[in-house]
């Protein structure tokens, strides 16, 4: 790695407050003049699809998370106004929550429960997280979260709320407002609030598509308020609409100030010209590490405890976007790139050795902040601070990968601030667009997570043929198999259920050997 290569491979955006380092990817001369015409075609679908261009023909909608920081390049008049509007109301709401003009039977509202999954739970926590108290010491409501169905972890936050839930405001997200799993955490909710003799509409706000069946729960039991979410808004791209700006706003973090990083980085990311974007720079990258096929994982690397959470909303918006079966002309291609991270220097002490010396099958984004801390730092050591030994460990690390050809692209920010996180939001979700483009794959569908979410179904279906055998036959006990006979389901799929329903009181299990032997009765 020499100096003349990285003189000539840096790109550095003052205005921005923003660098970037490939000249650790060792592609050859010429490279990016080569993908010239490739990129030509990705800056035109990508201006297509600020346009209104119809990109997800498989559901016939636009994909337009770029207007909600940008309403005035919406299509028409009617989408320009919903955004305007939708932030003018989610502003107002929170006004009047933290002057307590919006309160709870025991006053003001001191904690907020958010209730989402996947990119209705990712980017808020990753917001939360990242500027939470981040100068003032203080949240104006202190933020927890239900992002799973799992009993024990709802458990865990209930209890960790305690008797505040009395001064407790839910969000609950949901576009479709059929979602299971956010569906299962509000009745869990629900059922906490009544259990403690609370009202509990008059803590509940919803954010979903109008009129789906979240919003009519919410409009029937007279919620405290609604937003909406669009069908042109997918779930890993809406952290910039009421799903994130709305848990943000309560938490006290300026939410103008995140869209407003996220449209200069807009601005800057529209530029026609390879060498003179970052997120083109970081798509000819990608496309070069993994062979425009997936060929190699990116390992995200932040050096800033804030930033813990971005390899995992990377995780979402990089695989749901890229891992697809088939390209965009029904060929099969099993696109994607695998994403996986920590935090520095944390990851030094956990998978750093086998980056360095195990299997060479990754490339590494380091993330660097420039800015140590609010307030003055003082020396562990003479004239060295922790904050230097953050960025030593950063470098020697970076360099200690280089030496055994293991390759490594480094984003440098000024600072963790509201701009510069909505800077990275649109930066990556620019970066996906592109590569999406470059490699002619649809980065706006998701049928393999629909899949998945059909074949639980089945699940469950299973469930209550089983429960309901065991039910009319009690006093009869059977194998799994005997019993999935019986109701004409999979043996395989009955055993599991069969083993959960008895660990949790919902039949009684006779232990035999061997084990597929062991019977089952109500």
């Amino acid at each position: 790695m020499s100096w003349t290569r990285f003189k000539s491979n840096f790109y550095h955006n003052a205005s921005l407050g923003l660098s970037l380092d490939i000249s650790r990817m060792p592609f050859p001369d010429g490279y990016l003049e080569s993908m010239a015409p490739r990129f030509a075609k990705a800056f035109a679908d990508m201006d297509a699809l600020e346009k209104g261009a119809i990109a997800n023909p498989d559901e016939k909608r636009m994909v337009g998370h770029y207007w909600l920081r940008a309403p005035q390049l919406a299509p028409n008049a009617e989408i320009t106004a919903e955004i305007t509007n939708t932030l003018e109301a989610i502003k107002t709401f929170t006004t009047k929550v933290h002057r307590g003009e919006i309160a709870g039977p025991a006053g003001k509202f001191r904690e907020l429960l958010v209730i989402g999954i996947g990119g209705s739970a990712l980017g808020p926590q990753l917001v939360s997280h990242a500027l939470g108290r981040l100068k003032t010491g203080r949240d104006k409501l202190k933020v927890h979260f239900f992002d799973n169905t799992d009993p024990d972890g709802i458990d865990y936050v209930l209890k960790e709320i305690g008797s505040r839930l009395r001064q407790t405001l839910v969000i609950v997200i949901s576009k479709s407002g059929g979602t299971v799993e956010t569906r299962n955490g509000m009745l869990e909710a629900a059922a906490a609030f009544k259990a403690a003799g609370l009202d509990y509409p008059k803590h509940f706000v919803a954010v979903t598509g109008v009129d789906s069946k979240l919003d009519q729960t919410a409009k029937r039991e007279a919620w405290l308020a609604r937003f909406p979410m669009w069908d042109w808004i997918g779930g890993r791209t809406s952290e910039l609409c009421a799903v994130g700006l709305l848990p943000a706003a309560l938490q006290g973090i300026k939410i103008d100030q995140m869209l407003a990083g996220a449209a200069a980085m807009d601005k800057a990311t529209r530029k026609a010209s390879l060498r003179d974007n970052p997120a083109a720079l970081l798509a000819a990258m990608w496309f070069w590490a993994t062979d425009g096929r997936g060929a190699k994982d990116m390992v995200v690397l932040p050096y800033k405890d804030r930033l813990l959470l971005f390899s995992r909303y990377l995780q979402q918006l990089v695989m749901e976007s890229l891992g697809k079966e088939l390209d965009l002309q029904g060929k099969v291609v099993n696109q994607g790139i695998a994403v996986y991270g920590n935090k520095g220097s944390t990851d030094q002490h956990a998978y750093v050795q086998q980056l360095r010396e195990g299997v060479n099958n990754f490339f590494a984004t380091f993330i660097e902040v420039l800015k140590d801390r609010n307030g003055d730092s003082f020396d562990v050591d003479p004239g060295v601070t922790s904050g230097d030994y953050l960025q030593g460990f950063y470098l020697g690390t970076r360099d200690a990968l280089s030496e055994k050809d293991r390759h490594s692209i480094t984003l440098t920010i000024a600072e963790v601030s509201p701009r510069t996180l909505g800077m990275l939001i649109a930066l990556y979700e620019r970066v996906v667009g592109l590569y999406a483009s470059l490699i002619n794959i649809n980065a706006y569908h998701q049928p393999g997570v629909e899949a998945g979410k059909k074949a639980a179904t089945g699940v469950i279906a299973l469930k209550q043929k089983l429960s309901a055998a065991l039910q009319s036959a009690k006093g009869d006990a059977f194998t799994a198999e005997a019993l999935a006979q019986k109701v004409g389901g999979d043996p395989e799929l009955a055993f599991k259920i069969l083993e959960h329903l008895a660990a949790n009181g919902g039949a009684k299990k006779t232990a035999k050997s061997p084990w597929f032997e062991s019977t089952y009765s109500a």
